[in-house]
């Protein structure tokens, strides 16, 4: 079996490798639930939005925005479900460290993904009540505050002895 680094970091815990693996597979999965749902109503919201009667008003650059935002909401769904297919596909196949390396890695997409999604939705939104300048200006201050709850716990990190 594989170890990564976060597998061999004495965090003062009494538990075996396998206990480890565990532990972070199951706190991966309590991430996943809370993005998928909110990801999967934004999803929703996004595919009902070409149905309604102000759709066809939208200027060409505002659909364009929109359909990019549809496919990065459905795709940011889909690989919200992929750990899951992963472990079904892996389940008693002893690869339970390249389970959760994997879906560690599709988690931090997802949350790429969400990111992307909020921030254009936002920008999309404004755009059209507000006008196009902003729809950029609130746009960038969405991404502004994502990126900073993004790099926040990295800054915290090496602001502790843990860093």
């Amino acid at each position: 079996m594989t170890t990564t680094v976060e597998d061999q970091r004495d965090d003062g815990r009494d538990e075996s490798p396998n206990q480890r693996l565990d532990r972070n597979w199951i706190e991966i999965l309590q991430e996943l639930r809370v993005t998928q749902t909110g990801t999967q109503i934004l999803t929703g919201f996004l595919l009902s939005i070409a149905f309604q009667p102000r759709f066809a008003a939208l200027a060409a650059y505002q659909q364009r925005i929109y359909v990019a935002l549809v496919v990065v909401a459905v795709l940011t769904t889909a690989l919200g479900l992929a750990p899951v297919s992963l472990h079904r596909s892996l389940f008693r196949r002893r690869a339970k460290s390249l389970v959760v390396a994997t879906g560690h890695l599709v988690l931090r997409l997802v949350l790429l993904g969400v990111g992307l999604v909020l921030t254009g939705t936002t920008l999309l939104v404004v755009d059209v009540v507000l006008g196009l300048r902003a729809g950029l200006v609130v746009g960038a201050a969405t991404a502004l505050l994502l990126t900073a709850i993004a790099v926040a716990p990295l800054v915290l990190w090496r602001g502790t002895a843990g860093g």
